[in-house]
Order: structure tokens, then sequence, then C-alpha cells
């Protein structure tokens, strides 16, 4: 009878096994592989020519500078509403707890149009903007610039940080720092010395997390970049490309592409070795 049992399970353990290698295989990794495969159809000089271009360039450097600022301005953001939510009692706490969730919750598109509507000609800053540029002799804009390009991408990945924080968190309690703030202890010691050491794998695996999804954004910065070789990230230019239609630039397209694939793989290692660490750490508590 155990012997069966156990025939049984080795079966359905097989036949999941098999089902989760086969849906993987056909909806990732054949489809990574083809990007592969077609961004060297025209030659190993065409791919590195495709990179080099003046557009791509410019893309690769504005996806760079709006994926530094997002995570920067995530990952403090991140810290002290976790920090906030989990270790101090306030009213409209699960307000803010809801909030923090938005993102995941409306589409990119929805996020900037909402900016558009904001900061846009019609938008309700705008007179201000103008009247600050008017006093200033500047010529400040956000839509349809490098500002609001950072401001899309800081919206649809800023949750990224805190939701991987506030478990952790909530999980340490609070009788470390109370004990730390009884001896004395101020409290950027405590979290330097008590909360940060908890918080440091759980911290990286959301910044690793940010940083993906602010190079993948696409439909937030569409609504607020228009300018080819000025506010175009990576996945614009891979748009703009594809939707050329010519042999030439679909294979660019591809090209492109596989800089973000490579970046894609690169994160999956990094967050395996987080997971691999945080796993470890674990098992030495």
């Amino acid at each position: 009878m155990e012997t069966s049992r156990k025939k049984e399970n080795r079966t359905v353990q097989i036949i999941l096994i098999a089902i989760s290698v086969l849906f993987l295989g056909l909806m990732l990794v054949l489809p990574l592989i083809s990007v592969i495969i077609n961004s060297l159809s025209e030659g190993i000089r065409f791919y590195f020519a495709s990179l080099g271009t003046e557009y791509t360039i410019a893309a690769l450097k504005v996806t760079l500078l709006a994926t530094v600022i997002a995570v920067l301005a995530n990952t403090f953001f991140g810290i002290m509403a976790a920090w906030l939510i989990t270790k101090f009692s306030f009213k409209g706490k699960q307000v803010l707890s809801a909030l923090i969730d938005i993102p995941f919750s409306i589409s990119p598109v929805i996020a900037g149009l909402a900016f558009l509507m904001t900061f846009g000609r019609l938008g309700w800053a705008s007179p201000y903007i103008n009247r600050l540029n008017d006093l200033l002799g500047t010529d400040i804009q956000i839509v349809f610039a490098i500002p609001g390009v950072v401001l899309a991408t800081i919206f649809v990945t800023f949750p990224f940080v805190s939701r991987e924080l506030i478990p952790v968190l909530h999980a340490e309690g609070k009788d470390e720092e109370e004990a730390a703030a009884l001896m004395g202890a101020g409290g950027f010691t405590i979290f330097r010395k008590i909360t940060f050491p908890h918080i440091k794998w759980a911290l990286l695996y959301g910044i690793i997390l940010c940083t993906a999804r602010a190079l993948g954004e696409f439909g937030a910065v569409n609504a607020l970049s228009k300018t080819r070789g000025e506010t175009f990230t990576l996945p614009l230019e891979i748009d703009a490309l594809y939707l050329d239609g010519s042999s030439d630039s679909i294979t660019a397209a591809f090209a492109v592409s596989s800089i973000l694939v490579i970046i894609a793989v690169i994160v999956i290692v990094a967050r395996n070795i987080v997971e691999y660490q945080a796993r470890k750490k674990l098992k030495n508590i």
C-alpha cells in the first residue's frame, strides 16, 4: 500500500515537472532564445552596429538615468514606509499600506496619462510651472521631457522595495529595538545596528526587482515621451525600430532587445544569489 502510494506520488511529481518545464520552455525560454537568434541574423557586425547607433545609445542613457533615480528614490521611500508601517501605530496606517499597492492595481498607461493631465499643458500644475519658469528665467518641463520619464518610472516601481521589507520587519518584531531604546540608543543607531542587519537581504532583493521593473517599463513612459533620441528609453526605441517595418530595422529591434534579455538574465542570477544567501542566513539563526 505504501509502495503504491509512493509510486503514485512519484508519477504526479513527474507529470507536474513535465508540465512546468514545457510551459516555461514555450512561454519564456523559446521566445528569449528567438530574440537572440534574430538579433544575430544579419551577422555580428550588424549586431554591434545596431547597438552603437545614436538613438540606441541615447535610449540606453535615458533608461539608466531613470532607473538609477527611481531605484534611489524608491529605496529611500521603501525603507521609511516599511519602518513606519511596522514599527509605529497611527491613524491611517491601513490607508497608507493600501496606497503603496496602487501601481500594482492600475495600468501603467493610466499612470502616464495621470501625469500628463497633471503636469501637461492642460494640467492643473501647468500654470504654476509656467510661473516658476518666468520667475527663475528657466524652461522647466515635466511631460515630454526627462523629468516625466523619471516620474513615470518611479511611480510604477515604488512598491517593490517596501513590499519586500514589510513582511521581514513584521516577523522581526519590536523587542530588540525597544530594548536598545531603553538602554539609551538613538533611532539611527538602532536602525543601523539592529534593524538593517535583519532586512539587508530583503532590501537587496527589492532593489533588484525594482531595477528590473524600471528597465523594462513601457506604458507609463510612452505616455510622457515623444522625442526619439532625447526622451526615448530602450523599450520605446525597440518599439520604434520594429514599427519602422524594414528588414534592417526589425533586426535592429531584436538586437536592442537582446540588451534587455541579457540584463534580465543577470537580474535572475542576482536574485537567486540573494535568495540563497537569505535562506542560508535563516538556517544559521
